[in-house]
């Protein structure tokens, strides 16, 4: 196999509200956008949220959804600060194998972005 990209799809059941979140808030790059379906560089590879999901009001168990969508950046400090600038509310934790920040997207899917080492 030769893979030449590879990337994660989520659908939404609040697609607009849910663009607006992955665009505003999180401020992901747009790589491609058609009617209800939009792709996003997501480093190497791309996020692609599309319609017909179901959305939760609290965070996704994994039995719903088994997935975590995770970032890891190498100014984490800076990019927490940011992202709560933007009205996001990160948790942070710090387990024994690295730090993460936690994020609920408005569907109930949990992001965490993470210290690189």
């Amino acid at each position: 196999m030769n893979i030449h990209e590879s990337g994660v799809i989520l659908f939404m059941e609040n697609y607009a509200e849910t663009l607006d979140f992955y665009l505003t808030k999180l401020g992901l790059p747009v790589r491609e956008q058609k009617d209800g379906l939009t792709i996003f560089d997501f480093g190497k590879s791309y996020l692609m949220i599309e319609n017909n999901g179901v959305a939760s009001t609290t965070e996704k168990t994994r039995a719903q959804n088994p997935s975590i969508i995770r970032f890891d950046v190498t100014d984490f400090d800076e990019t927490i600060q940011e992202l709560v600038e933007r009205g996001l509310e990160v948790t942070v934790h710090r387990p024994n194998w690295g730090t993460i920040g936690v994020i609920i997207d408005p569907e109930g899917n949990r992001i965490e972005i993470k210290a690189a080492e």
